[in-house]
């Protein structure tokens, strides 16, 4: 059998950086040597593609030597600069992508991957931009009838202008108890709950640090539960799973330090539940034009036993703690099974692209 030549794309420029190392690592494991002829691409801090040995772990693939991808549909050729001349280094058959954070799962990554014609796996420019931005895809979910809690935007400049006038218009709009959220952040950066006035001004200068909008959101007393998704048409769900943090909510420390956080999987929900949350999942991947993968994240209220809506993530963590592998495992697809049928699902979504006209024929 011929193996499929995969480049495995991991670090970045954001602030996601070493967790995307650490989901590259567990992906590299977990990837059959028998199927796959593995090409890794270690993005460093300035943004420059370095290839590394498959020997070695990915995080040694930074020192590697600077290689490029050339905009030039159909070849799917990376290249190298040798004495002056530009030199072939290597050949892509599919790319992996797993930048998480500002950069990779933007949209802006999925774009130079189509503009060099090369399969990749996730989703397309239009769905990863939708999920990686909360406020509008708040803005679709609301227009497609899925709960969503009370929310108002910031931008940064508001605050630069009139800090004191953005944090009461905020107030009024959202009220107590709420949460400050970079619009365009992952793995709870820059995330604040605040609970009395003067908490507000500091956690949206903080978010600001991390993106121009920002978003209030009115916080509830509520069980964090994750759906995970494959597919575009049809889009499966996979058993729920729920995370119990001792912090107030799951931030960064939460999600990748605290041992004590606990994913419960599946997660303890009736049947009825069950089937409405993943329903829920289902539709709220469709309504941001998800593909290939992604996972919803609900609150489940306490006191009224409602889902919500919190956010979708088009390319969530794949490290030895993250859910979206344990919320397939759990649904009868072990993990190397998975990363196959990812694979296959970027190949598949390519074909179909390819198939697409280009040229107007007139009848």
């Amino acid at each position: 059998m011929t193996k499929i030549r995969l480049g495995l794309l991991f670090g970045g420029r954001s602030v996601e950086h070493e967790v995307s190392i650490a989901s590259a690592t567990a992906i590299h494991k977990a990837l059959d040597p028998s199927r796959y002829d593995v090409t890794l691409l270690g993005v460093d801090r300035d943004g420059h593609w370095h290839r590394g040995s498959p020997e070695l772990p990915p995080a040694s693939s930074l020192e590697g030597e600077v290689v490029n991808l050339p905009v030039a549909a159909g070849e799917r050729g990376l290249v190298r600069w040798e004495q002056g001349r530009v030199e072939p280094a290597g050949q892509l058959d599919v790319i992996f992508p797993i930048l998480h954070g500002r950069g990779g799962e933007d949209g802006s990554l999925q774009g130079l991957l189509e503009l060099a014609g090369v399969p990749y796996v996730g989703s397309g420019v239009l769905g990863s931009a939708l999920q990686m931005d909360k406020e509008a895809s708040k803005r679709l979910f609301a227009a497609a009838g899925l709960p969503v809690l009370d929310w108002m935007l910031l931008r940064a400049r508001e605050l630069e202008r009139d800090a004191d006038a953005a944090a009461e218009r905020a107030l009024r709009a959202v009220g107590l108890p709420l949460f400050v959220k970079p619009a365009n952040q992952g793995s709870s950066v820059g995330i604040h709950k605040v609970t009395h006035p003067e908490e507000l001004l500091p956690a949206l200068r903080d978010a600001a640090h991390y993106d121009v909008k920002v978003l209030c959101e009115r916080a509830v007393e509520a069980r964090e539960i994750e759906v995970a998704l494959l597919g575009s048409d049809p889009i499966e769900a996979s058993v729920p799973g729920e995370i119990c943090s001792q912090r107030e909510f799951y931030d960064y420390e939460a999600k990748y330090v605290d041992e004590d956080t606990e994913l419960l999987v599946p997660a303890p929900l009736d049947p009825d539940q069950t089937a409405r949350v993943r329903d829920l999942a289902v539709r709220a991947m469709a309504a941001l034009e998800g593909a290939g993968l992604g996972r919803a994240d609900f609150l489940l209220e306490r006191s009224t036993g409602k889902f919500w809506l919190n956010e979708m993530n088009s390319l969530p963590g794949f490290t030895e703690v993250s859910m979206f592998p344990r919320l397939w495992e759990a649904s009868g697809l072990p993990f190397p099974t998975l990363l196959d049928r990812l694979v296959e699902l970027a190949l598949e979504r390519h074909r179909e692209s390819e198939a697409l006209e280009t040229l107007y024929r007139r009848s």
